[in-house]
């Protein structure tokens, strides 16, 4: 996992300092940096890089730890619980793109609102979307990243004993609340602080949400060293490295400025346990964390239903809630260049999750045939693709394949997935793989069943449920790549997800919302394989349905 990231990292250093012999640069020097710090957005667009994604990472990481504290295991939990893996299918685009249909001047909530509370009867002239504080680029990554966090809290959770701890503070008379943050969210943050530190490298340097829901003028760092890299003025490459280097830093200096950030509040957290206080608003509390995670799971699905509604309206003027007429013709006008460009997404995704789930399987079993046990160190080299950024270590990766010849074609792309697919689909499957009971095998081995045997014959039919789960986030994470997808490509590779960002500056609704949900659908079909298969194969066992 590290080699790529450091082979990316030295493409990208090299032209940042200079080095370059193929566009005349054959001494180091700092000519591409003074550049870059005499550009007039440099400062807005750092800050709004460091502003947006810590923001969104903190606001994330506060609603999934009030919905734990407030609603751990109730009915409404199980719910939420169940709702994870339709809200995780859904791409970051097609996300973004529907959060834009809702909260647009000439959106739903402006359309809902304008008969009996606004009065308006054309479109308002407000600065919502792109606004220049990145508030809906914030709304935009908080939809998207508390269902992730909120997985990765689960997690945590299947692997500490919580319940003894809180149940003690709950007869000592803490409120549930206050009993669950004081005994188990420190050891559940101890779980999951890669997780939140990759969410914060991606919140920081997101491009394809940025290009859909951030500023413009200037944008944020990472969609200008994407406009950088793209400029016909191939100059522009030692410009865009140096600036590639400079967000590498910001990220680095953020996470720095995080852990030390967790250290204060360690300290005061540790004086508010010593202290005592076992009130807490509770009821507040859990009524205050459901009508958010209620806003940011109806964020996602009035957003999707508002791309439906889109994908076949006639003419729909403003303030009607719905469409004059409805027509197919939109779908029709352009079925011939979607199915081409749906089937290369699907050969992608399907590949690079496939090599990805081999090299899992392959690990873990590795680890149960030779007694390895990984440490925590280890977990680092599974999120180095994830909390380094992609547009520091991608932009070298491409400056590499073009050298090496291998750019702009689909087994570039498949590569470059598999680097982002494979933390994904090993952390899905490492706790479910790990956790099965050892003595099924030895009872298969008993009965003269080896190695093989019991890995083919007894453990991955078993793991089945588990599997397909692993493969279906690994293909939804394939098919949200933007970025990867269009430097590996060199443009040249065309997926539902590049076509759909692309579609987005051209501002015909009706075309978006079509490749937007054909990603979606596309994304989400794996995961509705993932319980219907399962239910067929062992329609005859009752518990390997559901194991």
């Amino acid at each position: 996992m590290i080699g790529p990231v450091i082979a990316g990292l030295l493409g990208t250093l090299a032209p940042a300092f200079g080095y370059m012999p193929a566009l005349g640069g054959d001494t180091l020097n700092m000519h591409a940096f003074a550049m870059l710090f005499d550009w007039p957005g440099i400062t807005r667009a750092s800050v709004l890089s460091v502003t947006t994604g810590v923001t969104a990472t903190a606001l994330s990481l506060l609603l999934v730890t009030l919905i734990c504290a407030a609603w751990s295991g109730s009915r409404a939990f199980r719910i939420i619980e169940r709702a994870l893996s339709p809200l995780l299918s859904v791409p970051h685009a097609a996300a973004a793109f529907g959060l834009a249909f809702l909260i647009a001047p000439s959106g739903w909530i402006a359309r809902a609102t304008s008969p009996w509370l606004t009065g308006w009867d054309r479109p308002p002239d407000l600065l919502i979307l792109q606004d220049p504080y990145g508030l809906s680029l914030i709304a935009g990554l908080v939809v998207k990243e508390v269902p992730f966090l909120l997985l990765m809290t689960l997690a945590a959770l299947s692997q500490i004993r919580t319940g003894q701890a809180r149940d003690t503070a709950l007869a000592l008379g803490y409120a549930p609340v206050t009993a669950w943050v004081k005994t188990v969210f420190p050891r559940v943050y101890a779980q999951i602080r890669l997780p939140v530190y990759a969410v914060l490298a991606f919140s920081m340097t997101v491009v394809d949400v940025s290009l859909i829901l951030g500023p413009t003028t200037p944008p944020t760092l990472a969609v200008q060293i994407l406009r950088w890299m793209n400029d016909p003025n191939l100059d522009m490459r030692f410009l865009a490295s140096a600036a590639a280097v400079w967000q590498l830093a910001l990220v680095v200096g953020t996470l720095i400025l995080w852990r030390l950030a967790e250290g204060i509040v360690a300290r005061i957290g540790h004086r508010w346990v010593a202290s005592g206080a076992r009130g807490g608003a509770t009821r507040a509390i859990r009524a205050a964390s459901l009508a958010t995670a209620i806003l940011s799971a109806s964020a996602i699905v009035f957003g999707l239903f508002g791309l439906l509604i889109w994908s076949v309206a006639g003419f729909w003027s403003f303030p009607n809630l719905l469409p004059d007429s409805f027509s197919g013709r939109t779908w029709m006008r352009h079925a011939m260049t979607l199915w081409p460009v749906a089937s290369e997404t699907l050969i992608i995704a399907s590949v690079a999750t496939l090599i990805a789930l081999l090299l899992t399987l392959a690990c873990l079993e590795a680890e149960e045939r030779h007694g390895l046990k990984p440490s925590t160190r280890a977990l680092w080299l599974l999120y180095v693709p994830l909390i380094v950024p992609q547009i520091a270590f991608l932009t070298g990766l491409q400056t590499l394949a073009i050298f090496t010849g291998i750019d702009g074609n689909r087994t570039a792309v498949i590569m470059v997935h598999i680097i982002f697919v494979l933390p994904y689909v090993f952390l899905s499957l490492a706790d479910p793989f790990r956790a099965w009971d050892a003595r099924y095998g030895h009872v298969a081995r008993a009965l003269g069943a080896g190695c093989d045997g019991v890995l083919w014959r007894v453990r991955l039919p078993m793991l089945l449920r588990p599997i397909l789960t692993a493969a279906a986030v690994g293909f939804a994470v394939s098919i949200g790549q933007f970025l990867p997808t269009l430097l590996a490509g060199a443009g040249r590779v065309q997926t539902l997800t590049t076509e759909a960002v692309a579609l987005a500056s051209g501002g015909d609704r009706r075309v978006i919302s079509v490749y937007a949900l054909s990603q979606t659908a596309l994304a989400f079909l794996p995961f509705a394989l993932a319980l219907f298969i399962p239910a067929i194969v062992w329609r005859n066992r009752r518990g390997l349905r559901h194991a």
